[in-house]
């Protein structure tokens, strides 16, 4: 069977661009999508499918080990095998998070920890196919690519330098100065990307890549791109592998520049289109209070969206005042009616300490969607027994320094209410027992 995909107009579905072509927008100026050819994809029956995906799944076969490439008929059909460049991405732990939902009276809460992967965020989900893509045009057409640009708040510039450099392309970054975290620094820099640090934020430094990349010699990797979103939508072919094809109740994902909200949705639609499932769960996109364009226009009824300068937050890879993604996250909303909650400073670090303290080890994107969690479920929003699924970023060793001075009562304005600082004492044997014994009397 012969499979086959291309861009098109992301609003209008119209237009017709091959993969193969340099282009990010279309001719009106918007977003463009992936589209596939869905009646090759009917010929396969859905036991069918699902059949294929479970034989592949974390098995050896290059590239079908991979969470993303083992769905390559539905992401780049038409690359050759030895194009890929890929890092085992994907099949991620689906953690079940039984001691934390039940302290909020949740019996079937789990958490996608898409943060254990390669560079320690779901960005790899995404990077994996751009760069695949970019090194199949370098090797097969007419196009002179020097190396592959982004703009990024540390995940995205990790992912991209690892692939590139999986690759033996040149990648090059642009940071805003002093606003990532320094795990999220060093990645680019030891995978020897070119790494601009500028006196700028985010949606500065997207600015100037793009028009860094007006003249095409330079590939733009950020997720205005919709290859990327062919990697990311992914992961709601897991959630629902996973779960042996069971569509969870509820989704909550944190969001920045908001193409993981529009992938999520994008998944589950193309798995409704081939008959592996029946509907969409409701999902909510959870964003820091401190950069919440989304979340004032969801409260306003989508009437409008009004960039803003983002403040200073905790949840750093989201601290995105002007998302390039919004029309597709705004119009899968809205389609499928979703909803959107906001966390304070306050929330977001409570929430993540607070589930950290039941064996996780949450980064503070994902602490604003568990703080988003607790409010539906303090409204009662969440029925008993509904499954909920908490989508998990980053790795939390990513953010040890914002985590450290949680506990140790170094963050501004925070007052850190699941605080557990590390105890100074002599080096003598009674000092240490009467502090286990304080510990324990505390715990009883």
């Amino acid at each position: 069977m012969k499979y086959d995909a291309w861009f098109r107009d992301a609003d209008s579905a119209s237009g017709r661009w091959e993969l193969d072509e340099i282009i990010y927008r279309s001719p009106s100026g918007g977003l463009l999508a992936v589209a596939h050819d869905t009646s090759a994809w009917k010929q396969r029956s859905p036991a069918a499918w699902k059949l294929l995906w479970e034989g592949r799944y974390k098995r050896t076969q290059w590239p079908f080990s991979s969470g993303v490439w083992g769905k390559k008929e539905m992401v780049l059909p038409g690359i050759p095998d030895e194009d890929i460049v890929s890092l085992d991405e994907g099949g991620t732990n689906l953690f079940w998070a039984e001691r934390f939902g039940r302290e909020l009276g949740i019996t079937d809460l789990w958490v996608k920890q898409c943060g254990v992967s390669h560079t320690g965020s779901f960005k790899d989900l995404g990077m994996t196919v751009l760069v695949s893509q970019v090194n199949h045009i370098i090797k097969r057409s007419k196009h002179q690519i020097m190396g592959v640009a982004c703009a990024s708040t540390g995940d995205t510039s990790a992912a991209l330098a690892a692939y590139c450099a999986a690759a033996g392309m040149i990648s090059v970054v642009l940071l805003p100065r002093g606003k990532i975290s320094p795990a999220q620094l060093i990645q680019p820099i030891a995978n020897n990307a070119l790494t601009l640090a500028l006196d700028t934020d985010f949606d500065g430094c997207m600015r100037l890549v793009q028009e860094l990349t007006e003249d095409k010699k330079l590939y733009l990797a950020n997720s205005m791109n919709s290859l990327r979103i062919e990697g990311q939508k992914t992961i709601s072919y897991e959630i629902l592998q996973q779960f042996d094809w069971e569509v969870p109740d509820w989704i909550f994902i944190p969001g920045g520049n908001l193409g993981n909200v529009s992938a999520l949705y994008k998944g589950f639609e193309e798995l409704i289109e081939i008959g592996a499932c029946v509907r969409v769960p409701k999902i909510v996109c959870c964003q820091a209070e401190a950069a919440n364009p989304l979340y004032l226009s969801y409260r306003g009824g989508w009437r409008d969206f009004h960039p803003m300068v983002a403040g200073e937050t905790q949840a750093s890879a989201i601290r995105i005042g002007n998302p390039v993604s919004r029309s597709k996250a705004i119009k899968a909303l809205m389609k499928h009616d979703g909803k959107v909650e906001q966390a304070s400073e306050q929330e977001l670090a409570d929430a993540m300490a607070r589930a950290d303290r039941t064996g996780l080890f949450n980064c503070p994107h994902t602490g604003v969607a568990l703080a988003a969690l607790i409010k539906f479920v303090e409204r009662k929003e969440i029925k008993p027994g509904e499954r909920v699924v908490v989508i998990s970023t980053a790795h939390g060793l990513k953010f040890g320094d914002v985590k450290a001075a949680y506990h140790t009562n170094q963050l501004a304005g925070i007052v850190p209410r699941y605080a557990n600082p590390p105890v100074e004492l002599p080096a003598n044997r009674q000092a240490v027992y009467d502090a286990v014994m304080r510990h324990v009397d505390r715990k009883a």
